[in-house]
């Protein structure tokens, strides 16, 4: 099975996508996308799908993978990645890829097991658990495969949409 894994952003947008072979994970691809800040929104959001788009035609994942929107105290950072996650959400409909999403606070204990981790104990564990030989650069890339990895941790507990406890 082969799970893409999106942190979305409008300046950079990470992705990752591993595949699961039994209990294996493996990294197939691993990236961003970036665009230029003097663009337009519009441009930009843009520049994000026709990248996505290329990439789903080219990798045809059977499952995407994302973060939940987290709506902290900075609402300009919450609506752009509100925008980059409709660029998404919409590439996932168009090819009919089932999307599930997952929390920080999910992605962190389904990787580290602690929900309170920081980025370089998340870095770490992604290195390890995909057998890389450097951690993966910038941090929305690694965020992107824990994202995929949480996914792929929870095959198998989900009922209806819904988490096993």
């Amino acid at each position: 099975m082969l799970i893409l894994g999106i942190d979305p952003g409008t300046a950079i947008m990470g992705y990752g996508l591993i595949e699961k072979n039994g209990q294996k994970l493996s990294p197939v691809t691993y990236s961003c996308w970036r665009t230029p800040p003097d663009l337009p929104m519009p441009d930009r959001l843009r520049i994000l799908y026709e990248s996505l788009e290329d990439f789903l035609r080219e990798y045809s994942p059977d499952v995407m993978a994302v973060e939940e929107l987290f709506f902290n105290r900075n609402t300009t950072t919450a609506i752009t990645v509100g925008q980059a996650r409709g660029v998404v959400l919409l590439g996932a409909a168009r090819r009919n890829i089932e999307v599930f999403e997952y929390t920080p606070l999910q992605v962190k204990q389904a990787v580290v097991g602690y929900g309170k981790a920081d980025k370089k104990q998340i870095q770490y564990m992604v290195k390890a658990i995909l057998s890389l030989q450097e951690t993966p650069k910038p941090d929305d890339t690694a965020d992107a495969l824990a994202i995929a990895i949480c996914h792929a941790h929870s095959i198998g507990r989900r009922i209806n949409g819904g988490m096993l406890k």
